[in-house]
């Protein structure tokens, strides 16, 4: 009896050890291609966490929508099914989060110098502090630059959108965005546009040239312009109490291989829109339109409206706050 007792002595103190060594596992879902801006940083985030914590966290990125669609992976890292998400930053107007929106507001930003003033300063840091109280904790925006628009037929003026059914993501913002273009906006998950476009359920979308290529809508868009009225980003999040949980040191090393992920992405994004675009090109199959300046003239004097229609869904102060931090 006594020598069984030490036996099961043993054999627990055996599983305790193994199970104190157990990696800390987090599973980061995104629903674009491993191939794009964010699931590259998605997996470059992976490498940089797994090393600086040696070994403690093991990082399981999802990417393609694997896991769940753009519809319901908020929902799904609430409850903690999943740790880590980097949705657009237009996920969270569903939420309550109507801020989250101003990123969607055509014109708003007129550089990638203005943006980033906003989204690394004061504005931007108060956004992800208010993700607290939905139980999440926002870590970093992620970039992936300025939309273009596309369809199956020419879009060189306002006129042109007009009954054209229109993809767009979940945003109170972007349906008022195509509405003001004469378009009819429909609101789609990601994982479902290239189905839509093909059979005819939509007319077009809009996104940027790197999720356009990796998804192969130029296969089934003929015409791409080159309008640059919006800008697509993200923020990688993180379930709240399973990030409060976590050991001071394992956090840290998680913000600073954060960091290094973001300035690797934000690098990345331009660069693999300009080769998407390029891409594109190559194919044959989409013909790229540049808009002249008096026709990117009358864009703006038909979208920058949007801004003032939606001030008091977003809040007047921020609106204005953004456009005055863009313009410094």
């Amino acid at each position: 009896m006594k020598c069984k007792l030490l036996a099961l002595a043993l054999c627990l103190a055996v599983c305790a050890g193994a199970c104190a060594q157990a990696p800390i596992v987090i599973k980061f879902s995104h629903v674009v291609a491993a191939n794009t801006p964010k699931g590259q940083a998605a997996q470059r985030f992976k490498e940089l966490a797994e090393k600086a914590t040696n070994g403690r966290v093991k990082i399981e990125v999802y990417a393609n929508s694997q896991l769940y669609k753009d519809t319901d992976e908020l929902e799904a890292l609430q409850l903690g099914a999943v740790q880590m998400l980097a949705p657009s930053l237009a996920k969270f107007g569903p939420l309550g989060l109507k801020d989250f929106e101003a990123f969607d507001l055509p014109y708003i930003f007129p550089s990638k110098t203005a943006l980033y003033k906003v989204a690394d300063g004061e504005i931007g840091r108060k956004l992800l502090n208010e993700l607290e109280s939905k139980g999440i904790i926002g870590l970093a925006y992620w970039d992936n630059g300025f939309k273009v628009m596309s369809a199956n037929k020419p879009l060189y003026t306002p006129a042109d959108f007009k009954g054209l059914k229109m993809r767009v993501q979940s945003s109170k913002v972007l349906e008022v965005q195509m509405r003001a273009l004469g378009a009819i906006p429909q609101v789609l998950p990601f994982s479902a546009v290239y189905q839509a476009l093909l059979t005819g359920v939509v007319d077009g979308t809009e996104n940027t040239p790197s999720n356009m290529y990796t998804q192969n809508m130029q296969e089934v868009q003929k015409y791409l312009t080159l309008s640059n009225h919006g800008y697509l980003g993200y923020a990688v999040i993180v379930n709240r109490k399973f990030w409060d949980g976590l050991p001071g040191d394992i956090r840290h090393a998680l913000e600073q291989a954060m960091k290094e992920a973001t300035r690797f992405e934000r690098a990345l994004a331009q660069q693999d829109n300009d080769l998407a675009l390029e891409a594109i090109r190559k194919s044959g199959k989409t013909r790229i339109y540049s808009l002249s300046a008096p026709e990117q003239a009358a864009w703006r004097r038909a979208l920058i409206p949007v801004q003032k229609q939606m001030e008091g869904r977003i809040g007047k102060e921020l609106i204005g706050a953004i456009n005055q931090a863009g313009a410094r």
